[in-house]
């Protein structure tokens, strides 16, 4: 475990998650604004959770967003660095059937609490395309604020949000 929330617990991508990250990387909804394509096979998605590497490379990455009371996973949550814009930015996914119930906030600012006071970073930010308003949303609810508009990860018309530790660190 890497961290736990109210009703939320963040762990390390595992392998035999597979059928999961298949199915939420399935629905044509939860990618629509990501850039992404969905995993070919359970396979794949096994095969991609065996080989992430962001925790060796940086110590964090994208984590596991499960369930407290029943132990469900539900999506996930992390922080990414970026190499060529040199930044780490936030990222969520969520299965449809939960959205709208705040785990998104509540897994983000977890996430970043471990950013500011774990990694000492300067800032984060979040990266959605303009169209994602319940994207947009979340960041906002966790203090960040619209940064510039760039392209990003094939999307053109992209939206770059940024909280500094010193704002975070005051609000929250």
């Amino acid at each position: 475990m890497i961290t736990e929330s109210s009703r939320l617990i963040l762990s390390e991508f595992h392998p035999s998650e597979g059928s999961f990250y298949y199915a939420l990387n399935n629905d044509p909804e939860v990618l629509k604004y990501t850039g992404d394509d969905s995993f070919e096979s359970v396979e794949a998605a096994t095969n991609f959770l065996k080989h992430y590497n962001h925790y060796k490379h940086f110590g964090y990455g994208r984590w596991t967003v499960t369930l407290k009371e029943t132990n469900k996973p539900i999506g996930w949550c992390g922080l990414k660095y970026h190499k060529e814009q040199d930044y780490v930015d936030l990222g969520y996914r969520f299965l449809r059937s939960e959205w709208g119930e705040g785990y998104a906030t509540e897994a983000a600012l977890a996430s970043l609490k471990i950013g500011f006071t774990e990694y000492k970073m300067p800032f984060i930010v979040g990266r959605t395309a303009r169209q994602n308003h319940g994207s947009i949303r979340v960041l906002e609810k966790v203090g960040m604020t619209f940064w510039k508009a760039e392209a990003c990860e094939g999307i053109e018309d992209s939206l770059i949000y940024r909280v500094d530790r010193e704002e975070f660190i005051g609000k929250f």
